[in-house]
């Protein structure tokens, strides 16, 4: 069995144009991994058991008969179905993992048992193989099934998000499995870069707990350094004031305000007695130590004028700030709605509108060349 490039992934001049991607993940992790390489101009084969990726029926929101979850991190790929459990399926499986540059999966260790993953693996000992696990292997939780709210919850990151006092919260994107495929789409072209250098490094494996730990950062290295556990602080930072939200007087708008020579702007542009008499604020640590007071100052302030003037004036003295947009509004937005990170996605029902890549390659961004596939539209083409 010859893998062909597909038409789309001809001459487009990107950077991966002619790697070959076999993608056996599902869900989100390992797609996004899989699609990035796609949107680098991989060509891209995923293999779908006979039901299906799961995604494909997390709905609503559908677009047709398609679950928009599903839309999002599949395109850039043909689609085919096949039974890893029976024999006639595995070896077709096995000739296409034989033609493959990079495998991304992310089954558990008794999945693999099962499907016979090694067996495949062992077909070419050459490409890279990148695993989405739910940790790192050998630790206790490695064979626990995983997903990105258990991970926000197990990594401690639903501990430090929400508001003081209140609940512990998740974040409202799946960031767990975003942060994830990042890693695992860096460990992919890694081990391409690494195979063309004659370097080690064949096997990758982006554990989804200690990945997201690492979106802990500063919070993080906080709690190793000094043993203080960070605690949830709403919007507000622990290291920085005033940095988050303010309260005006027909909604809100965000301060960022990261240095001392910034506040001393910002109380200028403000010129009020309540602020200005806080002469100890001029220093950040002071502001972080008096922080409940410092915003409820802020607020009494900026509850005086509209969002749009107060935008207006804090964009003047070269303050950092912006305002708190919802999803339609971040989407309209100039930036995004006159430029060209939103382009046309074809889909099994019809074209919509979906995001590119934000990377620019050359000045130049990425099209989306090709859009999700229907369960094993590819499948015949393929095999025969």
């Amino acid at each position: 069995m010859s893998w062909d490039l597909e038409e789309s992934n001809v001459g487009t001049g990107l950077p991966l144009e002619g790697v070959r991607v076999l993608d056996f993940s599902r869900v989100l992790a390992g797609p996004l991994c899989a699609m990035i390489a796609g949107d680098l101009g991989a060509d891209v084969i995923k293999i779908e058991g006979p039901e299906g990726d799961p995604v494909r029926a997390l709905a609503p929101p559908r677009f047709g008969d398609d679950a928009t979850y599903y839309l999002a991190v599949n395109r850039h790929r043909r689609n085919v179905v096949a039974d890893l459990r029976d024999p006639e399926d595995f070896a077709r499986v096995a000739a296409l993992v034989r033609q493959a540059d990079a495998v991304v999966e992310n089954y558990l260790p008794h999945q693999k048992a099962a499907l016979g993953i090694d067996r495949l693996r062992a077909e070419n000992p050459d490409c890279v193989w990148v695993s989405v696990t739910p940790a790192s292997s050998g630790g206790p939780v490695a064979l626990q099934p995983s997903f990105d709210l258990l991970a926000q919850a197990r990594s401690g990151l639903m501990a430090i998000t929400g508001e003081s006092g209140g609940v512990p919260t998740k974040v409202g994107a799946p960031v767990a499995d975003v942060v994830t495929g990042l890693y695992a789409a860096i460990g992919l072209v890694t081990g391409l870069y690494a195979r063309v250098a004659g370097r080690a490094g064949r096997d990758f494996e982006a554990p989804l707990l200690e990945s997201t730990m690492t979106a802990l950062v500063n919070q993080a290295q906080g709690y190793l350094s000094t043993g203080v556990e960070p605690t949830r602080l709403g919007n507000d930072h622990p290291s920085i004031a005033p940095y988050g939200p303010v309260t005006t007087f027909d909604g809100f708008l965000l301060l960022a305000v990261g240095t001392d020579a910034q506040f001393a702007r910002l109380v200028s542009v403000l010129d009020d007695d309540a602020l200005t008499g806080h002469r100890e604020w001029a220093e950040n640590d002071a502001r972080v130590a008096n922080l409940e007071e410092l915003r409820d100052v802020l607020d009494a302030i900026f509850c005086t004028r509209s969002t749009s003037a107060w935008l207006d004036a804090l964009a003047e003295a070269g303050i950092p700030h912006g305002p708190i947009y919802s999803v339609g509004e971040a989407f309209a937005q100039a930036q995004i709605a006159d430029g060209d990170f939103l382009g046309p996605m074809s889909t099994p029902s019809g074209e919509t509108t979906a995001m590119r890549t934000p990377l620019m390659i050359d000045g130049v961004r990425p099209q989306i060349r090709r859009g999700p596939r229907r369960l094993g539209e590819d499948t015949s083409t393929l095999w025969d």
